[in-house]
């Protein structure tokens, strides 16, 4: 059976829709990822089993912002 489950990131360098689009992009494009809502400073993923934080924190580290430990 594939789970899901809620996880929270908070991302520091977010200052603006564009950025919020940007954060949004680099999440889709991991595998096992729905992005639920993405807002200044923070995003909310439903991920599968299997998809680690880090994976998370490499995307959006990749695209140039930094998530908050």
């Amino acid at each position: 059976m594939n789970m899901t489950k809620q996880i929270e990131l908070k991302i520091e360098g977010m200052h603006c829709d564009g950025c919020v689009r940007r954060v949004t992009a680099l999440l889709k494009r991991v595998d096992g990822v729905e992005v639920e809502q993405v807002v200044v400073g923070e995003a909310k993923l439903m991920v599968r089993d299997g998809v680690e934080r880090a994976e998370l924190v490499r995307a959006v580290e990749g695209g140039g912002f930094k998530v908050a430990s």
